[in-house]
């Protein structure tokens, strides 16, 4: 009995031992999300079994689905040619080049069980549907996601718990969601999954001009996708608040209607961080917006509860709270219009304001 209870508590110790691991990893998160939305996609009233409303399909079956009661995009199959497949975001004049020298693209994939060659998500940096005929398709390398590895080209990186080797590949073996971020900085490629930078290319060597996305559907597996963010990337955040005294993010995300922070904001916390520490003369009001779905009343609370949260995230981590204060402002300084998502997003954001 005494040795059962001694497995228990060595198994709780590593449990706490593994989550806080965890924890110190997203601390280091070092990618920032762009600043100004270019296109979003959160499933938000999307009826099962549709076609995704604010997508064009290039190739395959892709349809809405419910999964653990979240709206998602699900890819149901793929064909043989896969630079003929996907889909690509519905986009003011998509045949032009919609992505800027500086740009984030970040989105959620699950990944069932199995061997990783049935769990392969790719990402084509150009529109297979409107910009095939101004491009060189051969010269745009994909990315090419699994649930422990990325690929571009001949540059493979692995998440550092991967067990991988070409003679004996990992498999899937707890399913789940996966945090994917990618930024490019007018040549520099950088790929994320969750809290890892997993690659890391200093000069791609083609002009990124849009996106396609797609599931390389085999033995019967399906691909889901969710929260499909493209921002166009600023000047540094530093940089913004000696100009303008105040930076805006919309790269520090929240649960649906709640005040948690979700673990992918790490890397625009990180970098309020490091700059308070490197400017000890620096003191911010953390102010939270939202965008003008639900009640006003409703919304300026949460507002207030989101500016907290940042606050004490950020007081946690080690600046003295002495130089910070909060304020929600909910619904009611709108930067762009509430009749779009891409707005509702710019709309969703934390200011930080310097004051003396």
């Amino acid at each position: 009995m005494r040795y059962i209870t001694f497995l228990l508590l060595q198994f709780a110790i590593f449990t706490v031992f593994a989550q806080e691991n965890k924890t110190l990893k997203w601390q280091n998160y070092d990618f920032v999300s762009g600043t100004e939305i270019i296109f979003e996609d959160n499933q938000q009233g999307e009826q099962n079994g549709e076609f995704p409303s604010k997508w064009d399909l290039v190739g395959g079956v892709v349809e809405n689905a419910n999964l653990e009661n979240e709206n998602i995009i699900m890819f149901l199959q793929m064909g043989a040619f896969l630079n003929k497949m996907g889909i690509v975001p519905l986009i003011k004049n998509p045949a032009n080049d919609y992505l800027p020298e500086e740009f984030t693209i970040e989105f959620d994939a699950y990944f069932e069980k199995g061997l990783p060659s049935s769990n392969i998500y790719r990402l084509y940096l150009y529109d297979a549907k409107n910009q095939k005929n101004k491009i060189d398709a051969k010269t745009y390398t994909a990315i090419d996601i699994t649930q422990q590895t990325i690929s571009f080209g001949s540059t493979k990186g692995s998440y550092s718990n991967a067990e991988y080797s070409s003679s004996k590949p990992f498999t899937v073996k707890n399913p789940g969601w996966r945090h994917i971020a990618l930024s490019f900085n007018k040549r520099a490629l950088k790929v994320y999954l969750d809290d890892a930078r997993i690659i890391n290319i200093p000069n791609v060597s083609f002009d990124p001009m849009g996106l396609t996305i797609l599931f390389d559907a085999r033995n019967e597996k399906k691909g889901y996708i969710k929260n499909i963010k493209i921002a166009k990337g600023a000047v540094p955040l530093y940089d913004k608040l000696l100009t303008d005294g105040k930076f805006v993010t919309t790269g520090i995300k929240f649960d649906v209607n709640k005040a948690t922070i979700k673990p992918e904001s790490m890397g625009t916390i990180n970098y309020v961080v490091k700059m308070m520490q490197d400017h000890a003369e620096l003191k911010f009001r953390v102010e939270g917006h939202t965008d003008a779905d639900g009640d006003e009343a409703s919304n300026l609370k949460l507002s207030e509860n989101r500016a907290k949260a940042v606050m004490d995230k950020l007081t946690e981590m080690g600046i003295d709270k002495s130089r910070l204060s909060y304020k929600g402002h909910g619904e009611s300084v709108p930067v762009a219009s509430n009749e779009t998502p891409e707005g509702k997003a710019q709309n969703r954001r934390v200011e930080f304001i310097k004051t003396n």
